[in-house]
């Protein structure tokens, strides 16, 4: 009995650096996936994003209403001058969303007409493991 108890305990201690280490894999991908997003938020192209986000996120908004919320969401702040990534959080689960992988993404990201802007991105895992942004969100 106390043998499986030892091994038991020696296989969960083994499994926790394997899970923070596929977590932060996760997260990786999900920052790579959320820049590669919001350059084409930066430039402009509201379909693009649409074109590159969430299937929940494309099933929730059409591109052209999604565009021009973008268009409208972003154009008092000016052009994006530069961007500093501030935290990126795996989670299991967010509040008002299916069940799912995120990770919250916040930047500070400094624009023409805002110099201290908060841009919150939340990419989810897609069923093919692919990250893409269900929720994109700046104050």
């Amino acid at each position: 009995m106390q043998r499986r108890t030892l091994l038991f305990v020696l296989a969960a201690a083994l499994a926790v650096p394997m899970v923070h280490a596929q977590q932060a894999d996760a997260v990786k991908s999900a920052v790579d996936a959320a820049d590669r997003w919001l350059a084409l938020a930066d430039a402009g192209d509201g379909a693009a994003t649409w074109d590159q986000a969430a299937s929940s996120f494309q099933a929730a908004v059409s591109k052209p209403a999604w565009s021009d919320t973008l268009k409208k969401a972003r154009q008092p702040f000016g052009a994006a001058k530069s961007r500093k990534l501030l935290s990126s959080e795996f989670k299991n689960s967010l509040p008002g969303a299916p069940p799912g992988e995120y990770v919250l993404i916040q930047y500070e990201t400094q624009f023409e007409q805002r110099r201290n802007a908060i841009e919150t991105v939340v990419p989810m895992r897609e069923r093919d493991g692919s990250w893409k942004v269900s929720g994109y969100f700046v104050k």
